[in-house]
């Protein structure tokens, strides 16, 4: 952002102005010094109360400590004045006379002088009873001496006082900790998360003068978001432009979309490149162990923005304080709910002239209240899906320029071998590849890092020195060879990138990956297809064993979820009908939307469907048995076959290739691991596939 140039003649362009957060902000800014704590004033009172205690005392700082048989020496040589004994504080103060104190200089040293009147030194006493017993000892054994003796009291008034207040300081202080370490702690009480200041918001403000570092230009494959995003903040600098013709300026817009693709980073972007002030928390921070708290901090939250306006305020993952009410009475919460309801007077109850937008992010939009959906609220909702192909390769070259690439990598063909990645994800494989390189000593990061950090961020850090018997290997061999058949010579299955038997993670010991291509409807075929190609690997396994083992456990998964939802969501079985039992906002899954005899039709139409497929998948196998005892002897002396030495042991696919795009990824691991089988939804609450 561009800035003034100073003016020597401008008395307020002379200093700097901060904002509260730290940020150097406007010259209309007044100019806050440093806080003021009143630990200061608890440590000059005390400093006080120590010095009047030395100083004005029972004995002057002068006075000179000695013993009582320098004390009697003195008495017994009529070189004493006068001695005064204090009877409550057990001590005797001495007084030497003015002709004598040349005598006991080296005694009492500087005192002679410092203290001419005295008293010169003093010594202390048991008790005063024995101390007067004594000297009426020393005085029938000196009668010449003359008793110069007095008793006296002094003024103790410190002890009594500390003796007072000294416990209710301790409980004080005590309590006044105990409150900082439970809601935050402030130095002196005072911050936002001190006990006096629990109700306040926890927003981090971000204004003209605080750097942030994200900008739109490291948001790559979200074109449509981002232009959805500038338009507000166009809203708030020329409002004119859009209420001259009667609109109005929208209240909130809510970023929706699976994590890990942007939501939060295209908000720090729009932070960075506002003109406005900017307040970011997320939904936790209005939580708190007290009641009412959370109904407080948005209270005070909307009362600094409208002081700020026009202004944005950004809550992250809003579905903390934003699930719909009243769904589940076993799960409901009091505060979060009057937290929720003064967050929906808030917003409906401030003008549309007061400029302040909210811009919430979430994954959940499932579970959010009707309430704070609807127009005059949320009037938007931003859909940030998973980036494409092309969305793909523009977060590539972002998260690619700190990185030494070598000039061999082909961005376009990394973009092609991630379907489904996320842009976090995608950043995770640059890592990863970095990393990968380093280890192996390299001065660049080349293409076949690229790949071992992809199969490392889908199946798990490779096992090379995992024990696998012979027969083990060669059982997994067969299995994956089995996945890599039925897709090659079904029409609507994924093209083959890779198939690999090198074990991977905590329980893949080998998986088939594919590239999906770009699709949002899928039809019986394509899912029946799917299915078998699911259970080439069990179906492999039994043609060529006679028995099957437990490596198809994640397979059994996959197809049990694609066939209840064939039959339970999408109306594909003619004995159920076109009827979707499926319901995305039923959050209570205790009850059925349907009776126990259609219950167990479901169940029957399930299983007939598994069972064609695994017909189908065997008859498909025994046919092209040949091919499968290639690919898996090539399997087993190589480990790991790309889609072209796939061609060269069997042959060119019969059916024509698709450029691979980007709906999800197919993988087949031995042992319970797979990444996005489409049309399955990780956000279906039920576990289900739906639609995309």
């Amino acid at each position: 952002m561009a800035q003034e140039p100073y003016n020597k003649n401008d008395k307020k362009a002379r200093l700097p102005r901060f904002n509260k957060n730290g940020g150097e902000g406007d010259n209309n800014t007044p100019r806050k010094g440093p806080r003021f704590s009143f630990y200061w004033v608890y440590a000059i009172i005390f400093a006080v109360l120590i010095g009047l205690q030395l100083f004005n005392g029972p004995f002057s700082p002068a006075s000179k400590q000695i013993t009582k048989a320098n004390f009697e020496q003195m008495l017994a040589a009529n070189d004493l004045q006068q001695y005064v004994v204090i009877s409550n504080r057990n001590i005797v103060k001495v007084t030497v006379k003015k002709t004598s104190l040349g005598k006991y200089s080296d005694l009492l040293g500087k005192n002679v002088s410092a203290n001419a009147d005295g008293p010169h030194a003093y010594f202390k006493i048991g008790s005063v009873e024995s101390f007067n017993d004594d000297m009426r000892d020393f005085y029938k054994n000196h009668p010449s001496v003359a008793d110069v003796g007095d008793a006296d009291t002094e003024s103790n008034w410190f002890t009594p006082i500390l003796q007072t207040i000294l416990p209710f300081l301790l409980l004080i202080g005590i309590w006044i900790l105990l409150m900082r370490k439970m809601s935050g702690g402030a130095a002196g009480g005072g911050g936002p998360g001190g006990i006096f200041n629990i109700g306040k918001s926890k927003a981090t403000l971000f204004d003209k003068g605080t750097k942030v570092n994200i900008t739109f230009a490291d948001v790559a494959g979200l074109d449509e978001a981002k232009v959805e995003v500038m338009e507000i903040v166009d809203f708030l600098r020329n409002p004119k432009k859009y209420t001259s013709l009667g609109g109005k300026i929208p209240k909130g817009a809510l970023l929706v979309g699976p994590p890990g693709t942007g939501k939060t980073l295209l908000a720090k972007a729009m932070a960075g490149e506002a003109q406005v002030p900017f307040f970011s928390l997320s939904g936790s921070d209005f939580v708190e162990m007290f009641v009412g708290v959370g109904a407080s901090r948005v209270r005070d939250l909307f009362k600094q923005a409208r002081e700020k306006a026009p202004c944005v305020i950004f809550i992250d993952e809003i579905d903390a304080i934003g699930r719909a009410r009243g769904k589940n009475m076993m799960m409901s919460n009091d505060e979060r709910e009057s937290t929720l309801n003064q967050l929906l007077v808030e917003m409906d109850g401030f003008g549309t002239d007061t400029g302040i937008i909210v811009l919430a992010a979430t994954n959940r939009p499932d579970v959010l209240d009707t309430a704070l959906l609807r127009p005059g609220r949320f009037d938007r909702q931003i859909s940030i899906d998973k980036p494409d192909v092309k969305g793909r390769e523009a977060i590539f070259k972002v998260h690619l320029k700190p990185i030494k690439v070598s000039e061999k990598v082909d961005i376009h063909k990394l973009a092609e071998q991630t379907p489904g990645f996320a842009g976090a994800d995608i950043a995770n494989v640059c890592n990863e590849a970095a990393l990968i390189a380093a280890r192996k000593g390299k001065n660049a990061v080349d293409m076949s890092d690229f790949q071992d950090a992809v199969d490392r961020v889908i199946g798990g850090l490779e096992k090379k020195n995992k024990i696998i018997s012979p027969e083990e290997k060669k059982i997994i061999a067969y299995h994956e060879a089995g996945h890599a058949i039925c897709g090659w010579f079904l029409e609507h299955a994924y093209p083959l990138l890779k198939v690999t038997i090198v074990p991977r993670g905590t329980a893949a010991l080998g998986y088939a990956q594919y590239t999906p291509k770009e699709q949002y409807l899928y039809n019986t075929d394509q899912l029946h297809d799917q299915i078998c190609m699911t259970l080439g690997g069990r179906a492999s396994e039994e043609i060529f064993f006679g028995k099957i083992s437990t490596g198809a456990q994640n397979d059994l998964q996959q197809i049990t979820r694609i066939a209840t939802a064939m039959v339970t969501v999408y109306g594909m079985s003619d004995k159920v009908g076109n009827i979707s039992y499926y319901d995305p906002q039923a959050e209570n899954q205790f009850q059925k939307p349907y009776s126990e005899e259609t219950a167990k039709m479901i169940d029957d139409e399930v299983r007939l469907l598994i069972d064609d497929a695994y017909t189908r998948t065997k008859n498909l196998l025994t046919e092209k048995k040949g091919e499968v005892e290639k690919l898996a002897e090539a399997l087993l002396d190589k480990e790991v076959l790309f889609q072209s030495d796939v061609e060269a042991l069997i042959g060119p696919r019969p059916y024509e290739e698709k450029k691979p795009l980007d709906d999800g990824l197919e993988a087949h691991p031995e042992g319970g691991i797979s990444e996005g089988v489409p049309p399955y939804d990780p956000n279906v609450t039920n576990q289900q596939p739906a639609a995309k």
